[in-house]
């Protein structure tokens, strides 16, 4: 590992200037970012500990949805009663993202940073209509989840900018939402497919009125599946739709053959993935 100056400011605009140097990483918890420095896929001159800057750490559900500061752990999250009745996709995610070790450290926003495309956050937080909150030298900026990753390990963050935080709408009526994985074995903890869904019926429970499906690990980046989401509204919430719905899905993507599956194997898991996280979503949502 190369040397490299170590920064810890506890303003945001002291991050944004220590991040605005050449070659400047931001360190959240550090479990993708130590590693990489040491292999030296990544290089860095300064590495910015965010951890004390109080807006990345924000954590609460108001009239307007959750906030989810981008340093807020994995751990605090799976924790959070609030999260797990109302966004229980992210929660699914969180779970399962390394152990509990990982889970004290990790953050979304770091996960989301390191715009994986095999991901297990980003899914979810598409799914639940996530949007990324950006500070920088020009000020702040709001982007989609969606349109945060741009390719493998690439995003939309310019020099000097930060992930500050996740903002979600707050769910109503008859919703709810799931993520779901589909690894080789427990050793090799890495998403072959990974998808996340909302769905929200009628009073009734017996119609779609709104559903967003997110894909991970078929394409470049996790993206929102927008084709299934179009058919899944007006439908029943049945069996018969949500196989529909991954038929459909599996059209949509671009699997890759590698060392964890080939791609018509991926393509197949999808279209099983899309219905038993749709079935899970609208039960859960009918419960409510």
């Amino acid at each position: 590992m190369r040397n490299f100056e170590y920064e810890s400011p506890e303003s945001l605009e002291g991050a944004i200037q220590f991040l605005s140097a050449s070659q400047a990483k931001p360190l959240a918890g550090g479990t993708d970012l130590i590693d990489h420095l040491r292999t030296g896929r990544v290089v860095a001159n300064v590495v910015v500990d965010i951890k004390k800057i109080p807006e990345l750490n924000v954590l609460e559900i108001n009239d307007s949805g959750l906030r989810l500061g981008a340093a807020v752990s994995c751990m605090k999250i799976c924790q959070h009663e609030g999260i797990r009745e109302q966004y229980p996709s992210l929660t699914d995610a969180c779970t399962i993202i390394g152990g509990i070790q990982i889970q004290s450290r990790a953050s979304v926003g770091g996960n989301l940073c390191n715009s994986g495309a095999a991901a297990d956050s980003t899914p979810a937080l598409i799914a639940l209509g996530g949007v990324c909150v950006i500070a920088g030298p020009d000020g702040t900026r709001e982007v989609p989840v969606e349109e945060f990753c741009t390719g493998p390990s690439e995003n939309i963050l310019k020099q000097g900018e930060l992930l500050t935080e996740i903002r979600f709408p707050l769910p109503q009526g008859k919703s709810s939402s799931h993520y779901r994985r589909f690894i080789p074995r427990f050793e090799m903890d890495i998403a072959v497919v990974g998808v996340g869904a909302s769905v929200s019926l009628d009073d009734a429970g017996e119609q779609i009125t709104a559903a967003r499906v997110a894909l991970g690990a078929v394409a470049a980046k996790p993206f929102l599946a927008e084709k299934v989401d179009e058919f899944l509204v007006g439908q029943a919430p049945t069996e018969e739709v949500f196989t529909q719905a991954g038929e459909i899905a599996r059209g949509l993507i671009s699997p890759i053959d590698d060392h964890r599956g080939t791609a018509e194997f991926r393509t197949h898991v999808t279209g099983v993935l899309v219905r038993r996280v749709l079935t899970e979503a609208a039960q859960r949502a009918a419960a409510k």
